[in-house]
């Protein structure tokens, strides 16, 4: 689970890295990018310090999520604000249900209530995303309800990734 997050938590770092060097400082919603991603460094800080306690080695995909994220966040910038909005509330859509399935996991056995307090608040964080990124028209994207399918579909397969290797 640990390092399964914290790939996601990079991701999701480098997903704002890219949509920020597109759209600037200055874009519609830059502001409250660039507060997302302060949040997800925390996220991942939290995580990177839980593998080192833990000894839980990273992902091997690393440089794969580095360049990845990083392409999917610009990709949808270039497409526009809103594009960049479906980005964030189709991959938070994805993290939600994520983490929710793995808080159930954890509560079901209770034996890690450290991480599970973790994850509950993590998962809350991005709710809050999600539900900012649709307010700040993500469902106004071009072609939105194929463009957030295809971006959510890629979140499932990159959970799956980072669960194997």
């Amino acid at each position: 689970m640990i390092r399964v997050d914290q790939a996601g938590e990079y991701g999701a770092q480098r997903i704002y890295a890219g949509q920020l060097a597109v759209m600037g400082d200055r874009a519609p919603h830059a502001a409250e990018i660039a507060g997302m991603a302060e949040q997800e460094r925390r996220h991942r800080e939290a995580f990177d310090a839980l593998m080192a306690a833990r000894g839980v080695r990273p992902s091997a995909l690393q440089p794969f999520w580095h360049v990845a994220g990083y392409a999917l966040g610009a990709g949808t910038a270039l497409l526009g604000p809103e594009a960049a909005m479906a980005c964030t509330a189709a991959v938070e859509e994805e993290i939600d249900r994520h983490y929710s399935a793995q808080l159930d996991e954890l509560r079901a056995d209770g034996g890690d209530p450290e991480l599970a307090a973790m994850i509950e608040e993590f998962r809350d964080d991005e709710r809050e995303h999600r539900d900012a990124a649709l307010a700040a028209g993500a469902e106004r994207a071009p072609a939105y309800p194929l463009l957030a399918g295809a971006i959510r579909l890629g979140c499932r397969v990159a959970i799956r990734l980072a669960e194997r290797i």
